[in-house]
């Protein structure tokens, strides 16, 4: 399975039923990140958390690579906050140690349009 569809399918089961199994198998256990919002340093854990918080205030796409090899996964997607109507672009940069992911960094980008106008795909699909 190629790095984004272990990623994407992780994180949809931990939003889905929050069970993170999955994404406990792809990161390595001495994953560290700095949070992109807070600016301060995470375990998964407290994005595990994070993401529990918001799964019913937001809608994501699934990541698309844009990069993809042995040691970086480098992938895009969509977050609509569903309350306010805000639109983010969100790249996200996965560096792995011994397969597994060891550190994120990630750039939000908020949007002064919705992306789903420009695209083949409508927030729905993703609810």
């Amino acid at each position: 399975m190629e790095k984004v569809e272990a990623y994407n399918k992780a994180w949809k089961l931990g939003v889905e039923s929050n069970d993170f199994s999955l994404v406990d198998e792809i990161y390595h256990p001495d994953f560290k990140a700095v949070d992109a919002v807070s600016g301060v340093e995470v375990d998964i854990d407290a994005f595990k958390e994070a993401l529990h918080t918001l799964k019913d205030s937001i809608i994501v796409t699934p990541a698309e690579a844009l990069i993809e090899n042995e040691d970086l996964l480098k992938a895009h997607r969509y977050n609509r906050y569903k309350e306010a109507d805000i639109f983010n672009s969100v790249t996200v940069s996965l560096f792995y140690k011994d397969g597994k992911i060891i550190n994120q960094e990630t750039i939000f980008e908020e949007l002064d349009y919705d992306p789903s106008q420009e695209r083949d795909w409508n927030w729905e699909d993703y609810e």
